[in-house]
């Protein structure tokens, strides 16, 4: 766990060997799946992050209980559904409120989320239309959004460019419910990787979801069953000492399934496609200091990945625009904007229009500033692994933004040559 909120980074070669942190994303969905299922599981491969410890907190509030062991967590699930607390701290995590507000609301009790302010910023949009059909509207009150009454089996319609993260939720709760669900699809479905990714551990937990011609079918009276489940490596975290490699040196990244249906994945394909060095290993991959040119970035289905993306971008020959990158306002922090200023200020020829990212790359980083993470961990890891092709060193302040996601992020960058006091 990081515990210093300001760190000065110097230039060096990024050079070495990490191991994928296990992925954030699978982490929440194979907890929450296990802490459905009756009986005892094993999620092996876990960080406990700040989004995590969110979830499991959450989930205790359901009556499942957790054990950490030496290679993971042993998960103890619920038979039923029962409210322990009424009072739901999901800290800033966006996956864990739109995960479990479907999931709490089959208790029938008034249940209170809350968390950052941040957290509470963003737009529960979907749910509250859901919720005002259904005759049990959300409020907000007290800094609190409150919800009291239960999703009903029934056909849901939601647009196609909305947060997965609202699919993934009715996903967890619908199969529950005694008959049958249908969610159909308006329009283009946006970030549908995030989705598979949810259907594929759900399947794992002996739960199934159809996918049909304009949508998901979902069988009610459903059962999540015990099963042991390893977490394996975080594209999304990972894309930064990938990128490291190719700006930095020669870093090989552990514990990265090629055949993953993470949607950040496409790292390697962005990267290949702006002439990086890639090369396949058995288990991940080794990136190498390239020559690195410019390309279109369509970032709709990965938005994790903008940041990462515009700092590589700054550091290749030509034009780079970073397209559909509209996602990134409704983060930790308004990433179009924390992205382009943070680079800005660390020397690179980076603007934004509308929803677009544009980058005229340079050869270097100037460096010798101080800038702020936004409170936002990915800003936090753009901006290390940028020192390390700054020209001074870099001053980072809320470097404990890491905690969120990465918690032993400075450690695995200090293990490929990254510099810093």
């Amino acid at each position: 766990m990081m515990n210093k909120q300001q760190v000065t980074l110097f230039p060096t070669n990024l050079e070495g060997t990490v191991t994928a942190p296990p992925s954030k994303s699978l982490s929440h969905r194979a907890l929450i799946c296990a802490g459905l299922s009756k009986g005892e599981s094993f999620v092996e491969n876990i960080v406990y992050s700040e989004d995590i410890i969110a979830t499991m907190t959450a989930l205790e509030s359901l009556g499942v209980s957790f054990k950490k062991k030496q290679k993971g967590l042993l998960v103890k699930g619920v038979k039923r559904l029962r409210l322990g607390n009424h009072v739901v701290n999901c800290n800033e995590s966006g996956s864990t409120i739109r995960f479990l507000i479907p999931l709490f609301s089959l208790t029938n009790k008034e249940v209170h989320f809350t968390g950052k302010a941040s957290l509470l910023k963003r737009p529960q949009t979907i749910y509250e239309d859901i919720f005002e059909k259904l005759e049990k509207p959300l409020v907000y009150k007290n800094s609190k959004l409150v919800v009291n009454g239960s999703v009903e089996a029934m056909e849901y319609k939601i647009k196609g460019n909305v947060s997965s993260q609202f699919f993934t939720g009715l996903m967890f709760a619908l199969p529950l419910l005694e008959d049958d669900s249908t969610i159909i699809i308006d329009g283009p479905l946006e970030s549908k990787s995030y989705i598979d990714l949810t259907i594929s551990v759900m399947e794992e937990f002996g739960v199934e979801i159809k996918e049909i011609e304009n949508g998901y079918f979902i069988e009610g009276n459903q059962t999540y069953h015990p099963n042991n489940y390893r977490i394996e490596g975080d594209y999304s975290q990972s894309a930064f000492h990938l990128v490291g490699g190719v700006i930095g040196g020669y870093v090989e990244t552990k514990d990265l399934n090629h055949e993953s249906v993470q949607g950040d994945l496409a790292i390697i394909d962005i990267i290949q496609a702006m002439n990086g060095k890639v090369v396949f290993t058995e288990n991940g991959y080794i990136t190498e200091l390239s020559k690195t040119k410019s390309t279109v970035v369509d970032i709709n289905d990965c938005p994790d990945l903008g940041p990462i993306v515009a700092l590589l971008a700054s550091l290749s020959s030509g034009t780079t625009r970073i397209i559909n990158a509209h996602r990134l306002r409704i983060k930790e922090s308004d990433r179009i904007k924390s992205t382009v200023e943070t680079l800005q200020l660390l020397g690179a020829n980076i603007t934004s229009e509308k929803d677009d990212i544009i980058v005229r790359g340079r050869k270097m980083l100037a460096g010798g500033v101080t800038v702020d993470s936004f409170n936002d961990h990915r800003i936090a890891m753009m901006v290390s692994i940028a020192s390390s092709r700054c020209e001074k060193e870099v001053v980072l302040t809320n470097a404990t933004a890491v905690n969120k996601s990465y918690p032993h992020f400075f450690e695995d960058f200090k293990s490929i040559g990254g510099k810093f006091k």
